[in-house]
């Protein structure tokens, strides 16, 4: 074998060496298969679902917009009855948590969705904004019992991507926003 063969035959193996798991990957890919667990906390919609033309109405009037030129993303604040002190604090905590995301905080804006709150409400949870659902296009994603709450995470296209139950742990919610807000 001389030189010139032998270099091609060393590119060749080095093509496959770096092809091989794309390849892989590619036919796992194309036969469905999924890892059996995943990393995030909240449970992933697939597809997504296009939020981005649901009306919603802010408490000061105007409308919000999904699409956010400035890449924030929005953690929305779902409640199906009234929410009185338990569930205000509830919200309280995931702007606390909203906070520990430091210089990434003003990439996350939190919405609240749900039966109307009381001004001096509204205005303890600075910087929450706090509107209606008007076309009742996240009805789905509302916990069913009364004062509870239950949280979706849309991106700065307008797609709902993640959804946390009424149970959900603050902490465990903190870890999948740093992972998306960064």
């Amino acid at each position: 074998m001389n030189k010139t063969n032998r270099s091609r035959l060393f590119l060749i193996a080095i093509v496959l060496v770096f092809a091989a798991p794309l390849v892989v990957a590619l036919l796992l890919n194309l036969s469905g298969w999924r890892p059996a667990t995943t990393r995030n906390y909240g449970v992933l919609v697939e597809p997504p679902v296009d939020v981005g033309a649901a009306p919603v109405t802010l408490a000061g009037g105007g409308k919000l917009d999904w699409s956010d030129p400035q890449w924030h993303w929005t953690l929305v604040v779902l409640s199906n009855g009234d929410c009185a002190a338990a569930c205000q604090a509830r919200i309280a905590d995931v702007l606390r948590m909203r906070l520990t995301l430091n210089r990434n905080a003003e990439r996350l804006r939190v919405v609240y969705l749900g039966p109307v709150l009381p001004a001096p409400a509204v205005q303890a949870l600075a910087p929450l904004a706090a509107g209606s659902d008007d076309g009742n296009a996240l009805a789905a994603y509302r916990p069913d019992a009364d004062g509870a709450l239950a949280l979706a995470l849309v991106n700065p296209n307008g797609l709902l991507m993640l959804r946390y139950g009424p149970d959900f742990d603050v902490a465990r919610v903190r870890q999948d926003l740093v992972k998306v807000v960064h």
